[in-house]
């Protein structure tokens, strides 16, 4: 950077010597204010010092510069915390952002790394590639971490699960074959679950009382109350109580408005039914007196057929009185 600097002072004395240098000169100034894309004059807030062709180059108290790097050049940057990968060093000339060891994805210091790089495990601030004894790697943490339990498949401690093995529940970072009390099995989740037991509100009014969705016209009753569902329970938590009764009851009878023209009503159709009985009950005995007269008709005719034929067969033999004995007639 510095003999970068060194050449643009060179430049701006050598082009001072010829004719059309300042034309030359803010040429070249607005080349590198389009590159860079920092002002002339320092409005970036954490700079002191700057120059339109390499950005910050001392930076306020408590700020870092750090070096961003654009296609070939650098350009300076003041922050007040540096970007991952790099860690903050203070001196009291200035403070700058350094990069952190090719192993750790962020650092707190050159010796001390707070995240790796994949491929690579933190233990006690190094990143390696293999685990003391032990410990096991975590891709997930990308760190070495203690052996999980027997009944675990994953952990993040020697004493909390996060997962357990098959068959088994997980409650608080241990695995269970059978959940507490007041827990109950979750198969979907694999994980002991509270039980939720039913609530149930306060008991509404009793309903007057009524008979058959009426409330008058009758002198023993039914009445009604009810509650609604607060909570419904879990598969095994406890279930709900009766959420409606039922009790008998007495009033004193009275007539509904408009009984007589009910009762009217039922009257007329009482005399329809039994004039239709009565009608029915005529064309009954009607229908059986004409089977009787066609069954007597009947009987009449035979008779009579049966006296023909016994006429007929009569006058036959008085038709032929003749005997064999006697002779021709001389």
């Amino acid at each position: 950077m510095q003999l970068q600097l060194i050449s643009f002072v060179l430049i701006i004395l050598h082009c001072m010597e010829y004719t059309g240098c300042q034309q030359h000169s803010s040429s070249r100034h607005r080349q590198h204010k389009q590159i860079s894309g920092v002002s002339s004059g320092c409005q970036q807030g954490g700079c002191l010092t700057c120059s339109d062709y390499n950005g910050c180059l001392s930076c306020k108290p408590r700020f870092f510069i750090h070096l961003e790097r654009i296609g070939m050049k650098q350009i300076g940057v003041c922050m007040t915390s540096c970007p991952p990968g790099f860690y903050g060093m203070r001196s009291p000339d200035r403070n700058t952002c350094t990069k952190c060891r090719p192993e750790c994805d962020s650092c707190f210091n050159k010796n001390f790394c707070t995240r790796c790089r994949a491929g690579f495990y933190l233990h006690l601030g190094k990143c390696q590639e293999s685990c003391p004894e032990g410990l096991v790697r975590s891709d997930v943490q990308r760190e070495c971490v203690p052996k999980c339990p027997a009944d675990c498949d994953s952990c993040v401690n020697s004493e909390t699960c996060t997962l357990c093995q098959p068959g088994l529940y997980l409650l608080m970072g241990r695995c269970h074959h059978v959940c507490p009390e007041d827990y109950e099995l979750n198969d979907k989740l694999m994980e002991c679950t509270p039980q939720v037991h039913c609530e149930v509100g306060e008991w509404s009014e009793w309903s007057p009382c009524s008979r058959s969705g009426r409330i008058c016209g009758f002198k023993r009753g039914q009445e009604t109350r009810t509650r609604q569902v607060l909570q419904y329970p879990s598969p095994f938590g406890k279930p709900c109580p009766e959420i409606s009764e039922i009790k008998d009851c007495l009033v004193k009878r009275r007539k509904c408005p408009g009984g007589r023209r009910k009762d009217r009503g039922r009257g007329e159709r009482r005399n329809r039914n039994n004039r239709r009985d009565k009608e029915n009950q005529e064309g009954r005995r009607e229908r059986k007196r004409d089977r009787e007269r066609e069954r007597d008709t009947g009987e009449r005719e035979d008779s009579e057929n049966r006296n023909k034929t016994e006429h007929r067969h009569r006058r036959g033999q008085d038709r032929d009185p003749v005997s064999p004995e006697d002779g021709p007639a001389q």
